[in-house]
């Protein structure tokens, strides 16, 4: 998938060195060397970095999880859970983030049967849950001191079981 200066494509393991780069520059979360190689290993299709002048500038990473649905009464669901999506500053506000959700829950859904895909997100962070809601999203829920810092997040969800 390609945007307007930016390509979107799998994630590769030449990659990991950017990608956490980014995550340390752009989220106050950072991983594991293994978390990632682990979450790629076993969910390669919903890890996807966004390359733009030469270089991966932005990365989403997801995990497929079985649980109950967020959206409806208790039903079973098959979860795109959203684990990290980081664009890098100059590079914001292109469409980036996006292309980057759109291939992801395509791919969830294409690749791993995934009904409904959900993130959490800082209460504070208007920008991201703007574009989590111009995306279909949902809040559902607010988890309170979800972060080590203290702050809550909004549990939003999308179904993927309609057109993605």
């Amino acid at each position: 998938m390609d945007g307007e200066g930016f390509r979107v494509r799998g994630f590769r393991s030449d990659d990991l060195n950017r990608v956490m780069l980014i995550n340390t520059e752009c989220l106050p979360e950072n991983y594991s060397t293994f978390f990632y190689r682990d979450l790629y290993r076993r969910f390669p299709k919903t890890f996807v970095v966004a390359q733009a002048d030469g270089d991966v500038q932005g990365y989403i990473m997801c995990r497929i999880e079985r649980g109950l649905s967020k959206l409806k009464s208790i039903r079973p669901a098959r979860h795109c859970h959203v684990v990290s999506i980081a664009v890098r500053e100059p590079y914001r506000r292109r469409g980036i983030a996006t292309s980057l959700m759109l291939e992801a829950m395509r791919n969830g859904r294409q690749e791993y049967s995934a009904t409904e895909c959900f993130l959490e997100v800082r209460v504070s962070n208007d920008a991201a849950v703007r574009l989590y809601e111009k995306l279909g999203f949902s809040k559902v829920k607010r988890n309170f001191s979800y972060y080590l810092d203290g702050e809550d997040a909004w549990v939003m969800a999308k179904s993927l079981e309609e057109d993605t």
